[in-house]
């Protein structure tokens, strides 16, 4: 398969998952059912709202060991994705 035809197959795959985020998960009854990387409890905001306030990738490893580079890499995404939900649930937990 010639790298044209690899970069075309991945453009439909990714087509194919439309919203779906590798790695996210959202589940009723753990942290309230905000989104969550996958084997942990670690949500997504809070990694946003780390970064914000300048932690580096390095210091969110160094921070929460079960986390893996990948888990930030889709984190990232997702966050590019849902900006308007991580603003608002960053909010929210910074009121609470």
């Amino acid at each position: 398969m010639s790298p044209a035809e690899k970069a075309q197959l991945l453009q439909v795959v990714v087509r194919d998952m439309g919203e779906a985020f590798p790695g996210i998960e959202s589940r009723s009854g753990v942290i309230g059912g905000d989104p969550c990387i996958v084997r942990t409890r670690i949500p997504v905001w809070l990694l946003e709202q780390a970064r914000r306030l300048g932690a580096t990738e390095s210091d969110l490893l160094a921070d929460y060991p079960s986390l893996r580079a990948e888990d930030l890499v889709n984190a990232w995404a997702y966050i590019r994705a849902h900006r308007d939900e991580i603003d608002r649930l960053i909010k929210e937990h910074a009121a609470a």
